[in-house]
Parts: C-alpha cells; sequence; structure tokens
C-alpha cells in the first residue's frame, strides 16, 4: 500500500487524494491505511461513495460510510446514478461507476483516485475471462495505475489478499458491510470466488493464477509495441479517420492486425472497452469482402488502397457544446472573436455540407466531413473549418497520426 502511494508522490506532489469507498471490508480498509498515509505525508483524503440506486440497501450503505468519514474528519460525497440502463446493467453500472467517479476527481481537483481492488479480485477476474474465452489483454493482469477520463487511478491494494484487509479492520474494530451479491451464485464473480476454494488442489493457487496474470500483461506490452511499430508504417489519421494502407495490412499477423482495428475503434469512438472479438472477426471480413459496416460508432470501409474507421454520422448527431470544450472527445472548436457574446454551439456538420461548395475539393469524403464539428449560431452555419467552410484555425485541437499512434502504448 505504501508503496503504491509512494509511486505516485515520486510523479510531483501529492496534495489531494481521492478514494472510492463502497462501505464493503475491502474499500473501508483502504479508506483507513490512505488516511493513515495521507495523515503522515501531509496530504488530504476525500472520499466518495457511488449509489447506483440498483438495490435498496445501497443508500443505507452509502450513509454508513459518510458516518465513517465524519469519524475520520474527512469529506465524503455520495455520487448518485440516476440513469435507468438498457442491456448488461452491471456492466453499464461499472461504466457509469468510473464516470461518477472521474466528475467527482476533476471537481475536485484531485491527484489520483484510489480503488479498492485486491489479489482476490486479480485471481477472479483473471478466471471470469479465462470462462469467456479471452485473450492476451483480457487475461493480463489489472493495472495498478493508469490514467482514463483525464484522472489518475490507482489500485494500490492488488497485492494484498482479503483476508489480510478483514484482520486490518478486525484489529482497529473497523465495521464494514457485506453486500449481498457476494454470495449470489447468479453472478459470474461468485462462481469464481467459489471455484477458487477447490483450484489450489490441482495447483491453481491465488498466486499461481496473478503470477500468469502479470505475464500475459509483459505479453500484451510487447504486442503493443508490435503494433506501434506497425501503426508508424501503415496508419495515418486524416479528418478524424483511422486509415491504413492495404493490402499491406491485410499482410500484417492476424494478432497485430486485430490490436490495430480494435484499437482504432476505441480511438475514433473515444470508448474505452475493445469490440467483442467475434464481432471484430465477422466485421474485418465482410468490410475487405467490400461491405460497409459499422460497429461501436463507427464506419469501417474500404476504399482502393486504404481501410477507413470513421465515425458514424448517428453516433455524434445529437453531440453539442459551447466553443472551447472538447466535442466528441477528441475536437475542440474555437469561436471567431467577432463572435464572443453570441450563443454559439459545436455539433456535427451533418446536413450543413450542402452549404459548403467546395468541400470536394478538401479531398475529404462527404461522409468523414458530416461527421467532423462545425461552429453554429442556432440554426446558421458560421464555420466547417474542414469542409472548407470558415477559418481553419479554430480547430484547435484535432486527431492526428502521433496521437494515434501514442495511445496504442498508453492502453
Amino acid at each position: 500500500m505504501t508503496q503504491a502511494l509512494n509511486r505516485v508522490r515520486a510523479g510531483g506532489p501529492v496534495l489531494r487524494l481521492g478514494v472510492a469507498v463502497s462501505g464493503g471490508g475491502d474499500s473501508m480498509a483502504l479508506l483507513l491505511l490512505a488516511h493513515d498515509w495521507c495523515a503522515e505525508q501531509g496530504a488530504e483524503l476525500l472520499a466518495a461513495t457511488v449509489d447506483h440506486g440498483l438495490r435498496t440497501e445501497a443508500a443505507e450503505e452509502a450513509r454508513f460510510v459518510q458516518a465513517t468519514c465524519a469519524a475520520l474528519n474527512l469529506p465524503h460525497r455520495t455520487l448518485n446514478w440516476t440513469e435507468q440502463p438498457a442491456g448488461n446493467v452491471q456492466d453499464a453500472a461499472r461504466r457509469a461507476r468510473y464516470g461518477l467517479l472521474a466528475d467527482w476527481a476533476k471537481d475536485e481537483q484531485l491527484d489520483a483516485v484510489l480503488l479498492g481492488h485486491t489479489a482476490d479480485d486479480q485471481a477472479e477476474t483473471f478466471l471470469m475471462r479465462l470462462a469467456r474465452g479471452s485473450g492476451v489483454d483480457g487475461l493480463s493482469a489489472m493495472r495498478d495505475d493508469w490514467s482514463d477520463r483525464g484522472v489518475q487511478w490507482m489500485r494500490p491494494l492488488l497485492p494484498v489478499t482479503r483476508e489480510a484487509l478483514r484482520e486490518v479492520l478486525t484489529t482497529r474494530g473497523q465495521a464494514w458491510i457485506d453486500d449481498p451479491t457476494n454470495d449470489d451464485p447468479n453472478y459470474d464473480r461468485v462462481k469464481m470466488r467459489r471455484a477458487l476454494q477447490d483450484l489450489p488442489q490441482i495447483g491453481l493457487t491465488r498466486a499461481r493464477l496473478t503470477a500468469t496474470a502479470h505475464r500475459m500483461s509483459q505479453a500484451r506490452d510487447a504486442l503493443a509495441w508490435l503494433a506501434h511499430d506497425a501503426a508508424r508504417r501503415l496508419a495515418d489519421v486524416k479528418g478524424g479517420d483511422v486509415q491504413f494502407a492495404m493490402p499491406e495490412f491485410t499482410g500484417l499477423p492476424d494478432e497485430t492486425r486485430h490490436r490495430l482495428l480494435a484499437h482504432a475503434i476505441n480511438y475514433v469512438s473515444s470508448t474505452a472497452y475493445r469490440p467483442r472479438y467475434n464481432a471484430l472477426r465477422a466485421l474485418e471480413d465482410e468490410v475487405t469482402a467490400g461491405q460497409t459496416r459499422t460497429l461501436q460508432g463507427c464506419l469501417v470501409s474500404l476504399t482502393a488502397d486504404r481501410l477507413v474507421i470513421g465515425r458514424e454520422l448517428r453516433a455524434v448527431k445529437t453531440l453539442s457544446c459551447p466553443p472551447g470544450a472538447p466535442w466528441d472527445q477528441r475536437w475542440i472548436m474555437d469561436a471567431p472573436q467577432l463572435s464572443v457574446g453570441s450563443k454559439l454551439h459545436v455539433r456535427a456538420l451533418g446536413d450543413g455540407i450542402q452549404l459548403c461548395k467546395t468541400w470536394r475539393a478538401t479531398g475529404l469524403s462527404r461522409s468523414t466531413l458530416m461527421t467532423t464539428p462545425s461552429l453554429w449560431a442556432g440554426e446558421t452555419l458560421v464555420a466547417a473549418p474542414l469542409a472548407g467552410f470558415g477559418d481553419i484555425s479554430l480547430l484547435i485541437r484535432v486527431p492526428d497520426a502521433e496521437e494515434f499512434r501514442s495511445t496504442i502504448l498508453s492502453h
């Protein structure tokens, strides 16, 4: 724990640290240990609890955490998820949790946010992904320190067992709340937790599973470097689209090609999770056969000499933001000085391309240009720089090839 927190200090002074606390044993132990460390280092600690609204007990658990934080003289905030998810509720809840915590961290200007995952979580996750047939990336160890959504995240308890954390709590007389879903066999994680009790009989101990996960992480990093090298030779970014040179791209090893294709989809759509492998393979087969396909908010097509991964218009059609704010995560568009104070907004060009008489001279396709940002005053088009309408300098942040290549190594 201390070693992990000292690592974050090595990058600069840590003045404000955040901790995500659910009320369970792991996160309550993290709260106490982080409180000790911050007291020693003279850093400020803030806590947050996410209430997804999916269980009636969650509100009481949040109040329990709040009361504990009050006794420790720590600021606490409950973050409520108000959406009604469709489809995979657990996956949607996990994404929402990170989103709510990221917004909280940025509001509070935190240097990092601590999460309470343990060595047991590492082993359980490995087994779950193995059961799903995951490849190298899926079987890799959880990252203990990474950046995402403009926030630094840390898992300082990954080397520590759940049992050891319960001993900390018992010794210090700190109560915790056991989530009843942790004993519900309908959840995959509970099934894996129970399976782990028997696996040591055949040599599959928690330590061996986590060691294998760490070796898979080393393999993942090596494969990422190979993909990065291929991207430097074959990848370009134009108008926000990622393009791979053909037929050289098809000559890459399957692993490298699929890694690049998945990463391009993540980059263009600004999503954190890779597409399902079977969906990725099916898309590749159909597109290389000459069909245009969509996946995860991207439009994937084939030209005479390029495989093109662009934004799907439907995915950005309703996105709007003020000038100077990030639009679709990858773009920032300014407003002309003469327009300061007027009610301007940035949105996808869409059908506004009809007002851009010289768009063909840009060399970009109509479908690409329609998904690029443009500046509007109400329903009046003010500027669409990539489509040849207005000052190109208004685009102050534009996706480029170097950014795409560098993110291959950071994911």
